[in-house]
């Protein structure tokens, strides 16, 4: 794992100078060395910050060049099968007389032996990289298939920058870009920043899934994508999986043992986060399986029981065996986590699970360099609550037809439902039961008013109905729920919903999550879920085996392989997820940060937000109305990223 940042002009030049802060700005995402390759002549340049976990010696030291001399790469991520990449490369090219193991160089040799395109439908892995053709002057960006790995790349002050995060691209000297208003509107929408959309005008991330070619003389780039979710989804049901359940869960438990067993190689420690819930429980029953020794867990615990889950964390760690570490954080933990948040996230980001996904990360750092984690479970298996509710509501959008749809669009038109629909509401952790009937209706007549499920389920997902009220100055823009490729209209509507957010829920907020927190303290994590051979079969079986239309019954082949080595009532209970008690610590041990960071003035002064509003919220929150809490929430990253930028 490590970060890469660089630079394409087309005016030539040593940018060494300027690699060299872009570097350090992402050096903990490679405290272990560093490199800076140049090529003056064509005015290109890229730096490389290494963390080694595969082939620690310097036979694996980046930016690294191919044997031919034709190509040099900067490589973040893993490749699993890389291995096994070797023998087929020595059975087409002979013997080769590799410098080392890693699987920078093996990418390399593939690239050189195979092209770039053939080479990457061959990888199985995490990754994004940067490859520079010396013969042909040209540069290529690549993403992997889910997004595991980001990569951001765009136009400023008439150079074409890049890099594994945004801060490496802000500490180019004179880096100056202003904050694009669309993508903050889409913010408060989601609680993150989707693709290809970043905080700063002019700069996107480079979605999952795609090749970016930009030549040395600065032609637009062109982006290819590789591989597609739901094609690969579509192109698995015309071979669909025709055995029982049984057969079903015994090949998805030896695809995944697969999966993990090629995710546990490295040559530094390796251990996995263990939450107690079905996902992470799987992943690290399947590990310590493999393992002659016994498995490093971690788990974080709050005292507030509405969020604790290390007890069972704990009781599923004793099951297994393994050598289980919990970290119960206090008022103090939480303070100090707030405050590190504008450097981990890169961007606004509110999604406030990212504190606690910070802590266990950091914990782990303290014994494993390297940690598996059982993300991807819900989105692909199906465990979210919300899948079978937003099922049922795409169902009856669909029975009621044009004759609903403009029923609606005609109550959306009357100025009293209007002012119903402009407040927040969070469907997402706060059960749809729990919006006041007003509002309940309101937003039931807002779902069937969209023109397509796809948006009807972002309404249904979004953390502020429209987002552009709190943001000044701003219209609603598109993103991917506008784009119909993206759904699925031949399939249900709960396998729809799913494969929507694994195109963007799964790679904008879970894998960015991930990767920021536990970058942040130099601790690679790897996704054994997310294996593509994995969903490949997945998407192949019958709707009822992935996920069941009961809420109760959510994620039944997961379950069934937990529970050939936990005891039942250790993975038989309600889904809680990864979250915090926002409200309560907002009313006490964040308080006075939180009342500095919401001063009226201020908000005034930046121009980007409606003072009146957030200050009506503010006081709504502290008179115990916790519903305020997530848009507060979003409120105080943003304004804590501000400042941290402003410093």
């Amino acid at each position: 794992m490590c970060g890469f940042s660089g630079i394409l002009s087309p005016a030539g030049g040593d940018f060494t100078p300027l690699l060299k802060p872009m570097g350090d700005a992402i050096s903990h995402r490679g405290p272990d060395s560093s490199g800076i390759w140049v090529d003056e002549q064509a005015g290109f340049g890229f730096v490389h910050r290494r963390l080694a976990i595969v082939d620690i010696s310097e036979a694996g030291h980046q930016p690294m060049s191919a044997r031919s001399d034709r190509y040099v790469i900067s490589f973040n991520g893993e490749i699993y099968n890389h291995l096994s990449l070797r023998q087929e490369l020595e059975q087409v090219a002979g013997a080769i007389a590799w410098q080392g193991h890693s699987d920078t160089e093996t990418l390399l040799m593939a690239i050189d032996t195979w092209g770039l395109r053939r080479t990457v439908d061959k990888l199985v892995g995490m990754f994004a990289f940067a490859l520079w053709d010396v013969r042909e002057k040209t540069l290529r960006l690549c993403r992997d298939r889910i997004g595991e790995k980001p990569l951001y790349y765009g136009w400023h002050n008439k150079r074409f920058l890049f890099g594994s995060e945004l801060k490496a691209l802000a500490a180019m000297p004179g880096f100056d870009a202003q904050i694009d208003r669309d993508a903050l509107t889409l913010y408060f929408r989601h609680n993150y920043v989707p693709a290809p959309y970043s905080i700063y005008e002019g700069i996107k991330k480079l979605e999952p899934g795609c090749l970016l070619t930009v030549s040395a003389d600065c032609q637009s780039p062109v982006i290819d994508r590789y591989w597609s979710a739901p094609a690969t989804a579509m192109e698995s049901r015309k071979d669909p999986f025709t055995g029982s359940f049984s057969e079903a869960s015994a090949q998805v438990e030896a695809l995944l043992s697969e999966s993990i067993s090629g995710q546990v190689v490295a040559d530094v420690p390796v251990g996995a986060f263990l939450s107690g819930g079905i996902d992470s429980s799987t992943v690290v029953a399947l590990m310590q399986q493999q393992s002659n020794s016994r498995v490093n867990t971690f788990t974080i615990g709050f005292d507030d029981e509405r969020f604790n889950e290390a007890h069972h964390a704990k009781n599923v760690a004793s099951a297994l065996g393994t050598h289980h570490t919990e970290l119960y954080l206090s008022d103090a933990d939480i303070a100090q986590l707030v405050q590190n948040m504008p450097q981990i996230t890169d961007e606004p980001f509110a999604d406030s699970s990212m504190l606690p996904t910070y802590a266990v990360s950091r914990l782990a750092r303290e014994n494993v360099t390297v940690s598996l984690s059982g993300d991807g479970g819900d989105e692909l298996f199906g465990g979210y609550t919300r899948y079978p509710s937003a099922a049922s509501i795409i169902r009856l959008r669909r029975k009621l037809g044009t004759v609903g749809k403009t029923a609606a669009k005609t109550l959306l038109s009357s100025p009293l439902l209007a002012s119903s629909i402009t407040g927040q509401r969070h469907w997402a952790s706060a059960k749809l039961q729990a919006i006041p009937g007003a509002s309940k209706a309101a937003l039931a007549i807002q779902v069937l008013g969209v023109d397509t499920d796809a948006l009807a389920y972002r309404e249904l997902v979004s953390y502020w109905r429209n987002p552009h009220t709190p943001v000044l100055n701003a219209p609603d823009p598109t993103g991917l729920f506008h784009d119909p490729a993206r759904w699925l209209d031949t399939v249900g509507p709960q396998e729809a919903v799913q494969m929507i957010d694994v195109q963007t829920y799964l790679p904008d907020d879970i894998m960015a999550k991930v990767d920021r927190a536990s970058m942040s303290v130099s601790l690679e994590t790897r996704i054994p879920l997310l294996d593509h051979r994995l969903l490949t079969f997945i998407w192949s079986l019958p709707p009822a085996f992935r996920a069941e239309s009961a809420a109760n019954s959510l994620k039944p082949l997961l379950k069934d392989i937990a529970c050939r080595y936990v005891p039942r009532e250790c993975i038989e209970r309600p889904k809680m997820g990864f979250g915090i008690p926002i409200d309560a610590w907002l009313r006490g041990p964040l308080r006075d940060w939180a009342e500095e960071l919401l001063n009226p003035e201020t908000l005034q002064e930046q121009g980007l937000l409606d003072a009146e509003l957030v200050t009506r919220h503010w006081q709504n929150l502290l008179s115990d109305n916790s519903a305020s809490a997530e848009f507060i929430w979003s409120v105080l990253m943003l304004q804590h990223w501000m400042a941290n930028r402003s410093a």
